[in-house]
């Protein structure tokens, strides 16, 4: 086991502990200096600590107390070891304040104590600052925020977005994520995928972690991670290790909100990123009434789709009573979804998020 070399916080000069001797035998300054055959000016600057004790004083010092002049030799070299360990841990600790003076706003310190992986201490954060952003040095955080932008695929039309923060959020779920193991993923599972997401959505129990359980036993996986002040972000999907990743924020506690957000997600992997394992997808205040990228779009429709039949929804949309809760709870039953989900696409599909049906729709 490799032991860990710790500095002390204070380097004790032998003269301190020759003074403690000298007092616990009640032999005076004077008295010693004169046995010893030095100056008493010259032993006070010993117990001082402003001079060293050389190897003639500690064959002097032994014989007059009657110790091993070793022992006093070695006080002084470790005193001289002790004071080099102090000096470097400041000098230590002086770079590392440098460091995180260059690259603090770069970095949301306060979203990553809050989520308590970094405590403020420069020596510490800065190491972990290195490996969570994935950097050999820190002069490349700056690409971090380069790289981001090709990879955010939609942005906020009603919120400023923080970047800094939302990188963060990013590298906190890929920290997370290295470190789940799931099952192997196998592409060709796809539709039982969807119908037991689906399924656990509509029973509407523990209804989160139900479908991180199901995820998982398909090989992908999902980590919830509540987003940071003004980082209005969605989700993020990725390829981690051999499996592909689902970031999800759950900003909006809505069993529908978080049904398309997931499903949205799943487009991402089956659509872009099985073919294209170097790509990532950051998803920014979902929205489907501004013109996306063709992925984006692609997502929209796969999660659209897949949460209810477009022939189906077509149908019902298109019928007198679709704003009747009776026909919204048959129609959901029918297709065996949560009825909150045909809510919402009325919602959207009619441009009107405050539509009088009572319908609960938080998740369970």
């Amino acid at each position: 086991m490799k032991t860990k070399q710790i500095a002390p916080a204070k380097a004790i000069h032998p003269g301190e502990i020759l003074k403690d001797e000298l007092d616990a035998r009640e032999i005076s300054q004077k008295e010693f200096a004169i046995k010893l055959g030095i100056q008493p000016t010259q032993l006070n600057e010993i117990i001082k600590g402003k001079r060293g004790i050389t190897a003639e004083h500690a064959v002097l010092i032994g014989k007059a107390l009657e110790m091993e002049p070793i022992i006093w030799q070695n006080l002084q070299s470790l005193y001289e070891l002790d004071q080099v360990k102090i000096n470097e841990r400041t000098q230590n600790r002086l770079i590392a304040i440098d460091q995180w003076n260059m690259i603090k706003n770069l970095v949301p310190e306060k979203f990553l104590k809050k989520m308590g992986v970094i405590n403020g201490d420069p020596v510490n954060d800065i190491p972990y600052i290195k490996e969570f952003y994935q950097l050999n040095k820190l002069e490349e955080l700056p690409a971090v925020y380069r790289k981001s932008e090709s990879f955010l695929n939609r942005k906020s039309t009603k919120h400023s977005v923080d970047q800094i923060n939302l990188m963060g959020w990013v590298n906190l779920i890929k920290t997370t994520a290295s470190k789940i193991q799931v099952e192997k993923f196998d592409e060709n599972k796809e539709r039982e995928i969807i119908n037991s997401l689906k399924n656990a959505i509509a029973i509407n129990k523990n209804t989160i972690e139900t479908c991180k359980s199901i995820l998982a036993s398909f090989g992908i996986k999902l980590i919830i991670l509540k987003n940071p002040e003004k980082c209005a972000v969605d989700g993020v999907s990725f390829w981690s290790h051999k499996n592909p990743t689902i970031g999800l924020s759950v900003r909006y506690k809505r069993i529908d909100n978080f049904s398309f957000t997931l499903f949205h997600e799943l487009g991402h992997i089956f659509r872009h990123l099985i073919s294209n394992k170097e790509s990532e997808f950051i998803d920014i205040e979902l929205r489907m009434d501004i013109d996306f990228s063709k992925a984006e779009n692609e997502a929209d429709e796969y999660a659209m789709n897949n949460l209810i039949n477009h022939t189906e929804w077509e149908s019902f949309i298109n019928s007198p009573n679709r704003l009747q809760k009776k026909a919204i709870l048959d129609f959901a039953k029918k297709l065996k979804i949560h009825p909150a989900i045909i809510k919402g696409r009325l919602s959207y599909e009619l441009n009107s998020y405050s539509l009088k049906i009572d319908i609960e729709d938080s998740i369970g």
